[in-house]
């Protein structure tokens, strides 16, 4: 069964605590009985003891209204309401006084009513092990088919219409997913992720860059006692066959790509300490892109051309660590990630006149790229003797090397010149945490810090050949450096109508980007702020089934450092992109109302949202006098605004079949805007006012269709959509998995496609200064796969 809000196949447990003292000498009470009953039914719930500091918890509640009795020989009885909610797992009654009197404590015996859905709205949780149709492939491939998840015409991900989307590893920012951006998410295999997290309106606990929310991956990791794992392989084929032939005279797409997939996790746990090790190798031949386009020019000039690019990738890793408990307040934990990624691309950019009589040019490229990751992590909790009182602190360590290498064949009809050039980068981010958290009699409160250094070196070498259109005089170095100190405080409250959680992040980031001085254009730049980024959250409970709710919260998107990088990249001679050290970060304000109905089998979930941005990021594209080329430079492009509603209905239709429908209907708007883009040469760039109404639709079924066997089908519609400076057209696919239990459960088969009809394509259309340009990708979307795996 999919879980599609957090909790939504099991009922979140509370643990509820508190003291007793004397009422008289303060002195804590020891051996008092404390049970609780239902409000409902007078029945027994449960009951324990206090101990020798008076204090008692009773865990594994659920949520609900409850009656608390603490007897005492020599003491007066005491009774009071409880109200234990949904949004902490920590209940903290504080110091309860007994006064003195004899009275023998009668005996009660109750039951607690389940809740069969939680209705917290904050986050909505995915188990990988459900997504039937995406097993064996990325991370990215896999997240494609969640609710409320859509892509953009370049691959990323986006919520809601907005690709600035945080993606963190395990709750936190890595290299592997890009520190504010998604580098990396198409080559994690899916088989070493646990669970998904959408989370569109966080918390001041989180990091306030991604305006449109938070995606979090978490780890497997298991806990069992002694020795366990899981052992899998899955294989796979892409593009069985072409959805475009090529233009002429060049070397051939790939097809019959192969996939495969091993993978092996290990746990052992014994007494105080648990062990824990994931590794992955995934091995992928694709048609990365394959598209086609039409360039047409004031001056007449028509231009076809095609982006073919083949793409080798292997992807190795290993996260292994330890967890320590020296005793019952105290746990150590320790991890490391190592990663490497190596791709290998192959393309071919054809370049003919209107009607393909004569090629006017053929460039041929070579990238050969190894991405290198560590990450090193220690953790300390110290659990106060108060259950749910915790103080967290942790230090995380990353370093990322990308190192690349360009060769170009650059075929004129008059001559061929030989190109290249080597790129050479190196991360080194450390992050040190703080967290606090102390529960409350109805809630909670959570403060903490965070200080974050980053640094990143880039070196870019050109290597011209014979008449090279490479600028050789932008390469060189430049240095990135970024300072992030933060506070935050969070306060949860929840009675029997009412829930509330507000907070504030109070970040300073200071940015320097040193550029090489020899650089034609840009020279060195950077940026500091100070800003306060709060955060509400206000919900009234209409009934036990029905609750509306309200979101605010201020949010950033700062500019990535490949964003502000100051070197081209020449994977198309013609069409050409590079960064912007003058680029600024974008704020967004984000308001949101919500409803919640959960039934006995099913549950629905509606949300109006606006979201409003000053300094709205894009890339722009020009043309550079006098030529042909165009360049795409990131800009902040004005205001722009997300205004739309959200539907998901989740319903168990019968015994085999359950649904789920989602729903996404939004307007993009940007405002005029006026920007310049600097290189080569300074070029300004004007734009109307203009928007569009897009939105997307999901519908999953998981079908029961044999003894242990599952079946998944998942169809995607995506409107056409607003691009800066255009418009990208509709898109639709058709998913479907096939899942069987063996060997008493401890094994599993499955069967998968992606793209069943082939439909997939992208298609663009882009109007610049002096420009029109026209385009479809038929890149690589259809893949069959087959895997295995087996718990011990």
């Amino acid at each position: 069964m999919l879980v599609f809000f957090s909790g939504g196949a099991q009922t979140i447990k509370i643990t509820l605590s508190g003291r007793i003292k004397d009422g008289h000498t303060q002195l804590p009470l020891s051996f008092v009985n404390v049970g609780l009953k239902s409000m409902k039914d007078s029945s027994f719930v449960a009951g324990t003891v206090t101990d020798d500091d008076g204090l008692f918890k009773i865990a594994a509640l659920n949520s609900g209204s409850y009656l608390l009795i603490i007897s005492f020989i020599g003491h007066q009885k005491k009774s009071q309401e409880v109200l234990i909610g949904q949004l902490s797992s920590f209940l903290d009654l504080g110091v309860i006084l007994l006064q003195p009197e004899v009275k023998n404590l009668s005996e009660v015996v109750i039951s607690a009513k389940q809740e069969s859905l939680s209705s917290k709205m904050d986050k909505k949780t995915f188990n990988m092990a459900d997504q039937l149709s995406q097993g064996g492939g990325s991370v990215l491939q896999a997240m494609k088919n969640l609710p409320g998840i859509s892509t953009s015409a370049d691959g990323k991900l986006m919520l809601r219409g907005s690709d600035k989307v945080s993606v963190l590893i395990d709750g936190r920012q890595t290299a592997l997913t890009g520190f504010g951006g998604q580098a990396g998410l198409d080559n994690i295999p899916a088989s070493a992720i646990e669970r998904i997290e959408i989370i569109n309106n966080p918390s001041a606990k989180f990091d306030a860059n991604g305006n449109a929310g938070i995606i979090n991956i978490i780890y497997k990791q298991h806990k069992q006692e002694g020795w366990n794992g899981k052992v899998g392989l899955t294989t796979g084929v892409g593009v069985l066959w072409e959805k475009k032939e090529n233009l002429p005279g060049i070397r051939p797409q790939y097809q019959g790509t192969p996939k495969i997939n091993p993978s092996l996790s290990l746990n052992y746990r014994k007494n105080k300490l648990n062990t824990f090790m994931q590794a992955d190798w995934l091995y992928t031949q694709t048609l990365n892109r394959n598209e086609f386009a039409t360039r047409i020019y004031d001056t007449g000039e028509v231009i076809r051309q095609q982006v073919k690019r083949n793409r080798n990738t292997s992807y190795a890793t290993l996260k292994a660590g330890a967890d320590w408990n020296p005793d019952e307040q105290n746990v150590f934990s320790f991890s490391g990630l190592f990663n490497r990624e190596k791709i290998i691309d192959r393309g071919d950019v054809p370049y003919f006149n209107e009607d393909l009589s004569a090629r006017q040019r053929l460039w041929q490229f070579l990238e050969d790229e190894v991405k290198y990751t560590a990450t090193a992590t220690a953790s300390y909790q110290h659990k106060f003797k108060q259950p749910g009182h915790l103080l967290n602190a942790g230090f995380n360590y990353t370093f990322h090397r990308e190192d690349e290498q360009y060769f170009f064949t650059n075929i004129m009809p008059a001559f061929t010149g030989e190109d290249a050039f080597k790129l050479l980068s190196d991360e080194r981010v450390s992050d040190l945490t703080v967290d606090y958290q102390r529960p409350l009699k109805h809630g909670r409160v959570e403060a903490g810090l965070k200080l974050r250094n980053r640094t990143i070196p880039v070196n870019m070498q050109f290597f011209p050949g014979l008449n090279s259109p490479l600028d050789v005089n932008a390469g060189g170095w430049a240095d990135y450096k970024e300072t992030i100190p933060a506070l935050y405080g969070n306060y949860v409250f929840e009675s029997a109508k009412i829930e509330l959680e507000a907070g504030m992040r109070l970040e300073y980031v200071k940015v320097n980007y040193e550029v090489n001085p020899n650089h034609p254009t840009y020279k060195s730049s950077g940026y500091d702020y100070t800003r306060p980024f709060p955060n509400l959250r206000f919900a009234y409970k209409l009934n036990a089934q029905n609750k509306l709710s309200v979101f605010y919260n201020r949010r950033v998107d700062r500019p990535n450092e490949v964003d502000i990088r100051i070197f081209p990249k020449y994977d198309e001679p013609e069409l050409i992109k590079v960064g912007n050290p003058g680029l600024r970060p974008q704020f967004t304000n984000s308001l949101e109302l919500g409803y919640k109905n959960n039934w006995t089998k099913g549950s629905f979930y509606f949300a109006i949202y606006q979201r409003n941005t000053e300094g709205t990021i894009s890339r722009i594209a020009t043309q550079a006098p006098g030529s042909n080329l165009i360049y795409n430079v990131f800009q902040n492009a004005g205001q722009s605004s997300n205004t739309g509603g959200e539907m998901v209905v989740q319903q168990e239709m019968t015994p085999w079949l359950n649904i789920n429908l989602n729903a996404n209907i939004y307007q993009n708007k940007i405002d005029a805007f006026t920007v310049e883009n600097l290189y080569p040469v300074p070029v300004v760039y004007t734009a109307g006012k203009d928007e569009l109404i897009s939105g997307n639709v999901k519908l999953n079924g998981q079908f029961k269709i044999l003894k242990f066997a599952e079946m998944q089908l998942t169809g995607i519609y995506l409107a056409p959509d607003l691009l800066p400076q255009g418009r990208i057209a509709s898109r639709f696919s058709l998913d479907f998995g096939l899942k069987k239990s063996l060997q008493k459960g401890k094994g599993e088969v499955f069967l998968n496609g992606t793209d069943l009809l082939n439909t997939l394509q992208i298609k663009k259309t882009i109007q610049g200064n002096g420009f029109h340009l026209i385009s479809t990708d038929y890149y690589e979307t259809q893949v069959f796969r087959l895997g295995y795996s087996y718990k011990f």
